[in-house]
């Protein structure tokens, strides 16, 4: 690590040597190749949304994409709108490309698989070497292509993150088959919705997880979902995750195959079959609190090559690292994990509770020798709250990077990784999520690190807002991108009614695009800050645009009123999760904004407090900000990713029914009605007339 120099308060990390970085190296080639004297990562960034094609083309030979990359990179003068095809005429396999290190070093590990324990229940680790990696692949793919499994059909998983998981995964990637998936806390509900969507042939589950000590089965629940389906799955496979004799199958028989029987028992070779840059290799599904989710397909040659750039280039990952992201397979970090493989890395799946021992995760840091670790903001959040130092319970030598995502990471939480985690690491603020199933901007080990900013914009995305210079607005792509996605299920060709084709492709365009110049809207509210240390410009993460706060024509983000609220001085007074919204006043020419407190059980919301909320809030941001309310409630409705849900609980409190939001989606629908009844109560206080 290189000294900082006092003037740059904000300045925490810098590269110890950035010129042996990956993004350093390319963009030596970049000049190379092109004769060119890029100086810079501003210069390079500029590069490469200028000359896309020759930057992905690039990217493609850097990386030694095993495939055949074809003539014709994009039409550059396409719009996102547009949706132009990318690589046209190439011909590669995203699972072939994660498993190319089976080769070269059959005898490293690829996996590490470990389980969270019970008193009667104690999993072990698993290491799975590439050889082996290879061999299960390759038998499941085999089973597949037995029960009838061919490019096009969709293969969906529900349960936890275990090896199983990212088998499957592979090996339907390798059929050309379209995975999709379900974490094991999803309800009947939004399993459910989401196999109604997409019909999928087969459908695998594990028998059950532990979460937080505790057993939690799925198989009975099989029967429930199974016979509320409209087009059941064809092959349904129970993967023994948990012993036998900890979950009841009882009047299952005939309705499902275990693994191990339904596995091949050859180990013949692994086929890959080539297939073209823009097919689809998979369907994730948007949170959908305020209506069905949005089956959202991805082409597997975006993903594999925005993947290299994100965890290669800009990550510098490669053989000899331990990866680890805390996810389940309902939410996009799993692939983004699994994707890992293709760097030659060892990655690190964990199927439990991250929080019922705060020490966990740092444990397994040190006794696995994890070097980039990824988990979410309001994971660390709530871990700067209950295990304030883990530097001094830790050896952490090992880290090198902490990657965070899920909701923005507040310059505080910055703070309590450098002072109380790790000196000496790259802290990798990242945004990007389901829609684009990628990073649009994040970590680079070339460039500093600076507080409460992700590091830079992606190389190839011509990122920016659609507000004046330096000022906050809606992020937007001004051009086409290869992880763009094909479009909403269904797309055209796959035998669905074609009112279901044209219904999902007007969904898809009201989805990210407005007017008439073909640009993307991303939906996050964000500041691209001046351009330091060459890095382009850092982004501050805002909140979602549909969020923004507009109290008297002053817009503001959520994230302003929550960085203040999650020091540790509100965690001692009880203060444990925070939501704040808009209520909508004369005639909803003006909103007032409503700030919802959850206390700790025993402690209250007094006048004490309240006072001190609006003080620290007027004092770090401006009077507009001062909520107009700030009330206690029992609970704050999460999604099933543990997301703060502003939007719904906006429009519940203007007046919306309950049916507006999607219970399926949440993890604790429950908590609804008392925001329905606090909006009934606010807008007679403030005269409003109730549609009702």
């Amino acid at each position: 690590m290189t000294s900082i120099r006092s003037e740059d308060t904000d300045l925490l990390w810098t590269p110890s040597d950035p010129s042996q970085s990956q993004t350093t190296l390319f963009r030596k080639r970049i000049n190379s190749t092109h004769g060119l004297s890029l100086d810079n990562y501003q210069d390079l960034y500029e590069w490469s949304i200028s000359h896309r094609a020759d930057f992905w083309s690039a990217l493609w030979d850097w990386e030694n994409v095993t495939g055949e990359k074809g003539g014709h990179i994009v039409d550059e003068g396409a719009s996102p709108e547009e949706n132009p095809k990318w690589f046209e005429g190439s011909k590669l396999n995203w699972a072939e490309n994660q498993l190319r290190h089976c080769l070269p070093n059959p005898d490293g590990i690829a996996v590490i698989s470990t389980s969270e324990s019970t008193s009667t229940y104690q999993p072990s680790t698993k290491r799975i070497s590439w050889r082996d990696l290879d061999i299960l692949v390759g038998k499941t793919q085999r089973s597949l292509r037995r029960d009838g499994a061919k490019k096009g059909d969709r293969i969906f998983y529900w349960g936890g993150n275990v090896l199983e998981a990212t088998i499957l995964l592979l090996a339907s990637s390798s059929l050309g088959c379209i995975f999709s998936s379900a974490a094991s806390d999803f309800g009947l509900d939004g399993v459910k919705e989401r196999l109604d969507q997409i019909q999928p042939s087969f459908l695998f589950l594990t028998n059950g997880v532990v979460y937080n000590g505790v057993i939690r089965p799925l198989v009975p629940l099989l029967p429930k979902l199974l016979g509320s389906l409209s087009t059941p799955p064809k092959k349904v496979v129970l993967i023994e995750h948990l012993p036998k004799d900890l979950v009841s199958h009882d009047g299952l028989e005939g309705k499902m195959q275990d693994w191990d029987e339904w596995l091949d028992a050859s180990e013949g070779k692994t086929i890959f079959e080539r297939l073209d840059f823009n097919d689809p290799i998979w369907i994730l599904f948007s949170s959908g609190t305020t209506g069905k989710p949005k089956a959202i397909v991805h082409r597997q040659g975006g993903m594999l090559l925005d993947s290299l750039r994100e965890h290669h280039l800009a990550g510098d990952m490669g053989k000899g690292d331990i990866y680890f992201y805390y996810t389940t397979p309902g939410w996009m970090m799993f692939q983004y994990l699994v994707s890992g493989l293709a760097t030659g890395a060892t990655i690190v799946l964990y199927e439990g509770s991250p929080l019922k021992d705060p020490a966990y995760l740092f444990n397994m840091i040190d006794e696995l020798g994890i070097i980039i670790f990824g988990t979410s903001a309001k994971w660390i959040e709530v871990i700067s709250k209950t295990y304030p130092s883990p530097k001094d319970n830790h050896d952490l030598s090992s880290l090198k990077q902490i990657l965070s995502t899920g909701s923005p990471l507040p310059g505080a939480l910055f703070d309590f990784i450098y002072e109380k985690v790790k000196k000496d690491v790259l802290v990798g603020s990242i945004t990007g999520g389901t829609d684009i199933c990628s990073v649009f901007a994040g970590r680079n080990t070339s460039l500093p690190v600076y507080r409460g900013e992700i590091q830079s914009r992606m190389l190839g995305f011509a990122l920016d807002t659609d507000g004046l210079p330096n000022q906050p607005g809606e992020l937007i792509c001004r051009k086409a991108f290869p992880i763009e996605p094909l479009g909403f299920w269904p797309l055209v060709g796959y035998g669905f009614p074609d009112e279901d084709v044209t219904a999902a492709k007007r969904r898809f365009k009201e989805s990210y695009f407005k007017g008439t110049k073909g640009i993307w809207y991303h939906g996050d509210y964000v500041k691209i800050t001046p351009s330091r240390s060459n890095n382009s410009g850092g982004i501050v993460m805002l909140g979602r645009s549909d969020g923004v706060l507009n109290p008297g024509g002053i817009r503001f983000g959520p994230t302003d009123i929550y960085s203040v609220l999650e020091a540790n001085e509100y965690a001692d007074r009880g203060v444990e999760e925070t939501l704040v919204v808009g209520l909508m006043v004369d005639g909803g020419a003006d909103e007032k904004v409503i700030l919802f407190v959850k206390m700790k059980e025993t402690r209250t919301l007094d006048d004490t407090l309240i006072k001190k909320i609006r003080t620290d809030i007027r004092l770090a941001r401006s009077a507009r900000h001062v909520p107009a309310k700030i009330i206690q409630v029992s609970d704050i409705p999460v999604t099933l990713t543990n997301k703060r849900v502003e939007v719904p609980i906006r429009k519940l409190i203007n007046g919306a029914p309950v049916s507006s939001i999607n219970p399926a989606t949440l993890r604790n629908p429950d908590c609804l009605e008392e925001y329905l009844k606090l909006g009934e109560r606010m807008r007679q206080e403030e005269g409003i007339q109730s549609d009702a």
